[in-house]
């Protein structure tokens, strides 16, 4: 078998990073270093599919990055670190936001194919999935990014949905909420794992999840907005709300506000991302933190490892979440106790 970029990287004890840097001829790196990986590649007779590809004009070292709106935090957050883990590998990045929409991104597959890109990171529910099967034919690899659809053979890199949905729950319940309300994005596989992961918790303590409760709405700020108002004026409010993506938590609370609602005294809300929504709003988000940075990582890595070599099958990475509590959940225990 053929010597990869990652046997050179083991040998030479350095980052896959640092010897594409090496073979790209890019970035700061010591003389000593670049001697000892130049080393290391002549012993393994490593002989860079990037550089061949170069020369015969096949590799742009750019690759392209899907994802369904910008203007969610999580997302411009992911975009910045992808993009920070590809300059570092010597990649450039293309990125292209849908707006949820299945002709948008269609258009963009298409462009990123005429341009060449080495590889795409998807983080869109695939609409149409020919137009995937074209990435595949033309032998573009693609991973997906906090999506995981069992039609496509690809890397998956996620966070662990149940298990996040599920701390939310458990905290609330721990907190002495038994009355509690989910606005979730139903229409992404990560809203649906959220709420399966959120119900668990309340099952286990003999709690069951009613529909009125159950709100649906895509983490846009207008469709929030209409969840929100929904869920605020419900007969019976309920006393907890667990909001499956900061952006949406944060645009409850705005809207409660307005209703003179407050936040956490009449209700509380915890969100999922712990991106910088979370530490601004007032009060503090208590949130379920994605680890944004590692997903982004791995991202680059496993996008990276499929371009080096083609035939390797699909892996699946899931990263576990964390609570981060702030100021917007109220402990119900305390006015008992």
């Amino acid at each position: 078998m053929k010597p990869t970029i990652y046997d050179v990287a083991k040998k030479a004890g350095v980052s896959i990073a640092t010897v594409s840097k090496v073979v790209n001829n890019t970035g700061n790196i010591s003389d000593r270093t670049r001697k000892k990986v130049m080393k290391v590649m002549q012993e393994l007779e490593y002989q860079p599919s990037s550089l061949a590809a170069a020369l015969t004009g096949k590799r742009t070292f750019t690759i392209g990055v899907l994802v369904p709106d910008i203007a969610n935090p999580f997302f411009a957050e992911v975009a910045r670190a992808l993009e920070n883990y590809a300059r570092e590998t010597g990649y450039a990045m293309i990125l292209c936001s849908t707006d949820y929409q299945r002709k948008r991104e269609q258009d963009y597959l298409e462009l990123l194919m005429k341009k060449q890109v080495d590889g795409i990171i998807i983080a869109t529910e695939p609409k149409d999935l020919s137009a995937f099967r074209k990435l595949q034919s033309r032998h573009i690899p693609f991973l997906m990014f906090s999506i995981d659809h069992l039609a496509l053979p690809s890397h998956v890199v996620t966070t662990d949905d149940i298990r996040g949905g599920y701390l939310a729950g458990r905290y609330l319940l721990d907190k002495g909420h038994r009355r509690l309300a989910i606005i979730a994005e139903l229409s992404r596989p990560s809203g649906r794992l959220r709420l399966e992961g959120f119900k668990q918790a309340l099952s286990d303590q003999g709690i069951e999840l009613e529909s009125p409760f159950i709100i649906d709405a895509i983490s846009k700020v207008e469709d929030a907005k209409l969840a929100s108002q929904k869920l605020l004026h419900l007969p019976e409010k309920p006393t907890g709300v667990f909001a499956t993506t900061d952006l949406i938590a944060v645009v409850f609370m705005n809207e409660a506000r307005k209703l003179h609602v407050q936040v956490p005294g009449d209700i509380s809300v915890i969100g999922f991302d712990n991106t910088i929504h979370a530490e601004i709003a007032d009060p503090g988000l208590t949130t379920i933190a994605q680890p944004i940075d590692d997903l982004a990582r791995y991202a680059v890595y496993k996008l990276l490892e499929s371009i080096e070599k083609p035939e390797m099958p699909g892996h699946r990475i899931m990263l576990a979440p964390a609570l981060v509590e702030r100021q917007s959940v109220k402990d119900l225990k305390d006015q008992y106790s």
